[in-house]
């Protein structure tokens, strides 16, 4: 059976590499391996939400489903006033996230968590939710997590997701419009939408 990037200890040997990205006027050096997500470079999808967040008076982030940390590591480093959580299941993506937190400067600000979605994170609540999901795991799965993700959030928090139209950005508008008080699409490029989901 091929493992996927969301395998809790993936078993692909590893071929540790690294690569610069530039983001939000900053420039960065991340370490990736096999069996985590976009080991090559980060994706279309992660940099597009990056790009197109809107960051004001929030300080706390989680990142969700974080790899080896891009989304989290370059919001902390563009704003200061963060703290960032960034979870995983797989174990390898977060060793690795750690480091880049480190290799990066911003390690003060980021914590780091082996968590299957939202299991280590209970009464933990915060102003904002990153979420680049992996639609393989399954549109029910993904539509958990929305659903989890409200309770993690403060009132006039702020879910933020993107998905690919051919891979149902449609249809997950209209399962989080079920359970948000007020949801917009902020970008779309690309095929890809940048959705945000608010609770008041």
């Amino acid at each position: 059976m091929h493992e996927h990037y969301y395998s809790s200890n993936p078993s692909a040997k590893s071929e540790e590499r690294c690569f610069q990205a530039h983001l939000l006027e900053h420039s960065f050096t991340f370490y990736t391996d096999s069996g985590v997500f976009s080991k090559k470079g980060i994706d279309f999808g992660s940099r597009l939400l990056i790009e197109n967040v809107s960051l004001q008076q929030e300080k706390t982030v989680l990142d969700l489903g974080a790899g080896y940390g891009p989304i989290g590591i370059t919001l902390a480093r563009a704003y200061p006033q963060l703290s960032v959580v960034m979870v995983d299941i797989n174990e390898r993506a977060i060793a690795l996230a750690k480091r880049n937190a480190e290799v990066n400067r911003v390690i003060g600000q980021v914590e780091c968590i082996v968590s299957e979605g939202f299991s280590e994170l209970a009464n933990r609540s915060f102003d904002m939710i990153l979420f680049n999901p992996p639609i393989r795991i399954g549109k029910s799965a993904i539509y958990e997590l929305f659903s989890e993700a409200k309770s993690h959030l403060v009132p006039g928090g702020s879910l933020w997701i993107v998905i690919r139209k051919k891979q149902g950005a449609e249809s997950a508008k209209k399962e989080l419009e079920r359970n948000y008080d007020h949801v917009e699409v902020v970008a779309q490029k690309k095929g890809y939408w940048i959705i945000q989901a608010t609770i008041y």
